[in-house]
């Protein structure tokens, strides 16, 4: 049963979940390594708004200093660091899981169940896609910007049907609707391939993840992306789930090579218009003058791409432009993305 559950990383989504299951009734403790963001949940309780609604709920908040204070286990440690804070973060969660049926549930962007189970063990990692979006940009405040019917997919790595699968995903109802999935790989592939459409277009440009989909340049290096990323997965064997909006895998590669590109594009801008103007992660990142994720995104795409031999021009020549300006000197401008709506075919330049 999971009883006591750990959020380690109080990020956006991190607060906008432990606050939902604190505020449902789960024993929830909140871990973040923000000093300022701690101490306001400590002194004043986490503010959630947005499409979540707007709640001031008292949460059980730790400095990541503070574990060492905890003397009870956990049932169930959410892993909601950055992707390159996974390993030491796995190894700490791993020290206060409960030692018999413990789990570790890999509450990230990006591919990183494997690194997860190398550390605690494939039995003690449990994954979970996360299809909710939100936002933090003040200490104590998150804020849920998606609109979605289905807010997290849960499966395990061996993509069997088990009961605690059922039991996370009953859990997460608290917060958003929540599905078992029995093809983790294929979901992980598609929300990376959704994270690859927008985030490092954001951070570079400045735009939201609503604008990305409207502005015709954008959007047609985001389907680009977007389709190297599916042709990767499927190299490896991966049946990539739906994207943006119910969009076939299928349709997003057609596009990128000129066929039913209208409709794709359509069924993008209308998804768009019913989102309510949140920014992706990256560019929250780089507002922050934060590190970003970007070689965990773009980046794993290009470098799984080398080992099948399946070209990725776009997400290469993303990362570079990430990678052109050091960690916090980005200032995001949509001239940022000129080179890469230059690379576009001729007949799909705006």
């Amino acid at each position: 049963m999971m009883r006591r559950i750990a959020v380690l990383g109080a990020g956006a989504i991190g607060s906008v979940v432990g606050g939902m299951l604190t505020k449902a009734g789960h024993d929830v403790t909140l871990v973040d390594q923000w000093p300022e963001h701690v101490q306001a949940m400590k002194t004043i309780g986490l503010r959630l708004s947005g499409t979540c609604g707007e709640h001031v709920v008292p949460v059980r908040a730790l400095h990541l200093h503070e574990l060492q204070s905890v003397d009870a286990t956990f049932d169930a440690v959410f892993l909601a660091v950055k992707s390159y804070d996974t390993d030491w973060a796995a190894q700490l969660a791993a020290q206060y899981l409960e030692p018999r049926d413990g789990v570790v549930v890999d509450f990230q962007n990006g591919i990183n169940d494997e690194r997860v189970a190398a550390i605690v063990g494939r039995e003690r990692t449990l994954g979970c896609v996360i299809a909710i979006s939100a936002g933090i940009y003040e200490a104590g405040h998150a804020i849920r910007t998606d609109t979605g019917v289905v807010g997290f997919y849960v499966g395990e790595l061996d993509g069997r049907d088990t009961p605690r699968a059922q039991e996370l995903a009953r859990v997460l109802g608290a917060v958003a609707p929540t599905k078992v999935t029995t093809n983790l790989w294929g979901q992980r592939w598609s929300k990376l391939a959704v994270n690859c459409m927008g985030n490092a277009l954001a951070g570079l440009s400045g735009l939201g993840s609503a604008e990305l989909r409207l502005e015709p340049g954008p959007r047609r290096v985001s389907i680009q992306l977007g389709a190297e990323v599916v042709r990767v997965g499927r190299a490896h064997g991966h049946t990539i789930e739906p994207l943006i909006g119910g969009i076939d895998a299928q349709r997003i590669v057609d596009a990128a090579e000129g066929r039913g590109l209208a409709e794709v594009e359509a069924d993008l801008a209308a998804e768009a218009k019913r989102r309510t103007g949140g920014r992706p992660s990256l560019l929250q990142d780089v507002i922050k003058r934060r590190r970003t994720e970007v070689d965990f995104l773009n980046g794993h795409v290009s470098a799984e791409g080398r080992t099948k031999a399946v070209p990725t021009p776009f997400n290469d020549a993303i990362v570079a432009a990430v990678h052109a300006h050091p960690v916090g000197q980005l200032t995001p401008s949509p001239k940022h993305l000129e080179p890469l709506i230059a690379m576009l075919p001729p007949a799909q330049r705006p």
